[in-house]
């Protein structure tokens, strides 16, 4: 999907209008984050994990979110230094997994529910910036930035936290 949703927008003016560009984009957006949230329940719910979907799923979600900030950067509706944030905490908190995983302390850096309201104030926040038009008069794009900067804050929570559950295994790691 990210292909396409690049895309889109360096589609010309004259094949299709501004408007179409950010219904779209936020459409796409949007059957993503569905589809991957419904992939994961149905996974869990139906015990049909595999070892390689639990590895590309969060990968994928990482780089659906990762081009869509990039992409708002280009169009200057969100700051660098947002993307940034966001981008840099989930690079950081994959390596500690990784770390972990190897140091046989994986369960210990588990998604936590933190980590869930984060994804979701995020992907609610890319979906708005996406679409920018007002919805019913809700001035759509002025509340996505709030919640873009929300989630930039809760980015960093999580970050903590997560850093904080691993410091244990670290510090013992470095003693041996």
């Amino acid at each position: 999907m990210i292909p396409v949703f690049l895309g889109i927008f360096y589609l010309s003016n004259n094949t299709i209008s501004l408007h179409n560009k950010h219904l779209l984009s936020a459409l796409i957006f949007l059957l993503a984050a569905v589809t991957d949230w419904l992939d994961g329940y149905l996974a869990r719910k139906l015990d049909q994990g595999s070892a390689f979907g639990a590895f590309l799923d969060p990968v994928a979600d990482k780089l659906m979110v990762a081009a869509a900030l990039i992409l708002l950067v280009s169009l200057g509706v969100v700051d660098a230094i947002i993307a940034f944030i966001i981008i840099g905490r989930e690079i950081a908190i994959s390596a500690l997994r990784e770390w972990m995983a190897q140091l046989g302390a994986s369960k210990s850096v588990a998604v936590s529910m933190l980590g869930k309201i984060k994804t979701t104030f995020q992907m609610v926040a890319i979906l708005l910036l996406l679409y920018q038009e007002p919805v019913f008069g809700i001035p759509i794009l002025w509340l996505g930035n709030w919640l873009i900067y929300f989630a930039a804050l809760l980015t960093l929570w999580s970050m903590v936290y997560y850093l904080t559950l691993a410091m244990p295994q670290i510090t013992q790691k470095q003693r041996e």
